[in-house]
């Protein structure tokens, strides 16, 4: 879908997500009254005026203005435990429907409620994706926050549903200011200039695709970039290399995902990435029939943390972190590879002096690793490893593992 015809579908949402949060004056009524008034407004167009005055009360408040914000809406705005209870008893007396209505709506914290009418405006739900980042930020110092944070993740999770999100390609053709948020976005390797993108989007033998709602056309929620190659790739520096020569159409038979960016830390936590890889490897297969193998070139983001003093770096002792090194529940340590392992790709192959860069060095001595997306094994790779954590590899990589 274009970005013309993707915006003439979005109006279908305009009423929950629009393009821009609205900005003006000041607003001189405090948050706990406005709060109030728009909870117990019964008119759209109020809902309206009063979402936005809030969202515009938010934009021009201080870090402090915000964690009063914030406590508001956690203490004041709590649930009615009184109430649930209540609610509670009656339904265990009386399943009936308005028996149940009642307990689900004493379930629901009125803050819910209030960040639902906040979305109904303007900008608002990409207003409240950025208060979740700075509620994020406030509660590494006051876990209380993390029941507001919970609130709302559910309602974000819920209105960026994977069903509401359409996946453009993004090429040298793109809009300028949406190129310019790719290069802003971009998490993984740097983009140094105008001149280094066009290099990543404009050859045939590279492809870009992101994921975009309907009500946000010209802000990515995550992209990733491809490149075409006639091998599976061992180093991000020749990918990127300002001299590289195009490879030939017809030798083309593998796809590489060298990069992929989350765009909004408010976001944090609800899945795009494993719906994103496939389909764009669907795009490809039908695009380019001839492509037989699909990959990674990915980061080893935690291996000098955790490596210790004495190892030495090299490939064996970064298989070793990847397939052996885990979190206390389990999980791979790493966090690229709980993401790839857990969507059921295997650790194909580790890569010395990969990636040049000071934070290819500083993360893992230079080295990268390769996940094998094989396309009739990943669904029972990734029931295996839910089932038993076991990490799928090659035997290449089984080989380092092994004293």
């Amino acid at each position: 879908m274009s970005f013309l015809s993707r915006d003439r579908f979005g109006t279908m949402f305009q009423s929950l997500f629009d393009r821009t949060p609205d900005t003006g004056p000041k607003v001189e009524q405090d948050m706990p009254t406005l709060c109030a008034a728009l909870l117990d407004s019964k008119s759209e167009t109020q809902d309206r005026q009063l979402a936005r005055a809030i969202l515009l009360k938010y934009h021009h408040g201080t870090d402090a203005d915000h964690r009063a914000f914030f406590d508001h809406w956690l203490n004041n705005m709590d649930i009615d435990v009184a109430d649930l209870g209540s609610a509670v008893l009656a339904y265990d007396a009386n399943h009936s429907p308005a028996a149940y209505a009642r307990m689900m709506a004493a379930m629901r914290a009125p803050r819910i409620r209030l960040f639902q009418k906040l979305a109904q405006v303007t900008g608002g739900a990409k207003c409240l994706v950025k208060i979740r980042e700075d509620i994020r930020k406030a509660a590494r110092d006051a876990p209380d926050l993390k029941r507001l944070e919970l609130d709302l993740f559910d309602q974000l999770e819920s209105w960026f549903n994977r069903g509401f999100l359409v996946l453009d390609p993004i090429n040298w053709e793109t809009p300028a200011n949406v190129l310019e948020k790719i290069i802003a976005y971009e998490a993984v390797h740097a983009i140094q200039d105008w001149d280094d993108l066009r290099r990543r989007l404009q050859p045939a033998d590279r492809r870009c695709y992101g994921f975009f709602h309907p009500r946000m056309p010209d802000d990515p929620i995550i992209f990733v970039e491809v490149a075409l190659t006639a091998e599976i790739p061992g180093s991000v520096d020749d990918l990127l290399a300002q001299d590289r020569q195009p490879t030939d159409f017809n030798d083309l038979t593998t796809a590489t995902f060298y990069s992929i960016s989350n765009c909004h830390p408010g976001l944090a936590g609800i899945s795009f990435g494993n719906a994103l890889i496939k389909q764009v490897v669907r795009l490809l297969q039908q695009e380019l029939p001839q492509l037989d193998t699909f990959v990674t070139l990915s980061p080893i983001p935690g291996l000098s943390k955790w490596a210790p003093d004495d190892a030495v770096p090299d490939a064996a002792l970064a298989a070793t972190y990847l397939t052996q090194a885990k979190r206390a529940d389990g999980l791979p340590l790493d966090p690229v590879a709980r993401f790839h392992i857990g969507n059921g790709a295997l650790v194909h192959a580790v890569h010395e002096n990969a990636n040049s860069s000071p934070a290819g060095q500083k993360q893992s001595f230079g080295m990268m690793v390769n996940y094998l997306y094989d396309l009739d094994q990943v669904d029972a790779n990734a029931e295996t490893y839910a089932n038993t954590l076991t990490v799928a590899m090659s035997k290449k990589v089984r080989q380092l593992t092994t004293p």
